[in-house]
């Protein structure tokens, strides 16, 4: 195999570390959404296609050009259209930001339980607030791959109790001090804090629905850093009202982001941050250091990492 030529939607400081690490090879950098590459290529590094109401359901023309391989830059498959998958391997992103994106689930956990920033004063009338410990109080897990049980570890640290639950039809990860929950009802109804972080497939989507959310411990604090589309938006509305929920922290919503006016915006009770975990101030180091594994295995003719089953959905 000759020299590769990676196409690339990182940006610059990030293509430069793969030029610096992948000397005998050329790095070519694509704007984000250019889809359109006018040098050939055997590698796309590709970011989320379908993403702030954008959509490209049909191929650019001549796709796939000739690419061997196509890396995405997101764990999480539903921000590319099909036709990303139909031509050359695809691999994910997988466990990249999993470090940022668990510190993130945390820091709404302390941030319920501490309240704030509504605690800060700001004059000279101080009121004693009673605030809740988390050593004791129990973090419940849906979905336990790479976030979920970074999250768990530390959360373990903190003195929390942590129930986790996999995904459909996964066996949970041995993860010491975790309990296993053996159904949503039982994960819902034992958590006081509860972390979504769980991939959107076919099965998953709209998985907690009201009859879910209906189960829930009173006053629980719902958590999304996974997936808008895993949560049915008006059961938790209508669960935020009663009080069965009593509070939500999502940092993703369905659709991205949701349209003016939208009652999300407005419930006192829900905290919303615009899909923001998973980005990092120092870029990408773990994604690149698991892309240039990846590539030595691509060049060695080896089996990849994270490789993309569509049918599984992640």
């Amino acid at each position: 195999m000759s020299h590769s030529i990676i196409a690339s939607q990182l940006d610059a400081q990030a293509n430069q570390h793969l030029r610096e690490h992948l000397p005998d090879h050329e790095v070519i950098d694509i704007a984000p959404g250019q889809l359109a590459l006018e040098a050939p290529a055997d590698v796309f590094i590709l970011r989320p296609v379908n993403v702030r109401g954008q959509r490209v359901d049909n191929p650019p023309p001549g796709w796939p050009w000739g690419l061997k391989w196509v890396q995405l830059v997101s764990s999480g498959i539903d921000f590319y259209p099909e036709w990303v998958f139909n031509g050359a391997p695809v691999t994910s992103g997988k466990g990249a930001n999993a470090e940022q994106v668990a510190e993130f689930a945390l820091a709404l956990v302390f941030a319920a339980a501490k309240q704030l920033p509504t605690l800060w004063v700001k004059d000279a009338e101080w009121r004693l607030t009673p605030l809740a410990p988390l050593r004791g109080r129990t973090l419940g897990i849906l979905g336990f791959g790479n976030i979920g049980q970074s999250l768990a570890r530390k959360a373990v640290a903190l003195g929390m109790r942590v129930l986790a639950l996999s995904r459909p039809g996964q066996p949970i990860a041995e993860v010491p001090g975790v309990e296993r929950a053996e159904d949503l009802r039982q994960l819902f109804a034992g958590s006081d804090h509860l972390v979504l972080a769980a991939p959107l497939t076919p099965a998953t989507r709209g998985l907690i629905d009201r009859q879910v959310l209906g189960d829930a411990r009173p006053g629980l604090h719902l958590i999304n850093i996974a997936r808008g589309g895993l949560l049915d938006q008006q059961a938790l509305l209508e669960a935020l009202d009663s009080g069965l929920i009593g509070r939500a922290s999502l940092d993703v919503t369905d659709p991205e982001p949701l349209p003016v006016g939208h009652p999300l915006y407005h419930h006192p009770r829900v905290f919303l941050s615009p899909h923001t975990s998973a980005i990092s101030e120092e870029g990408y180091p773990a994604f690149l250091e698991a892309f240039i594994a990846n590539f030595h295995r691509y060049r060695d003719q080896a089996p990849l990492a994270n490789l993309v089953d569509t049918a599984r959905g992640y």
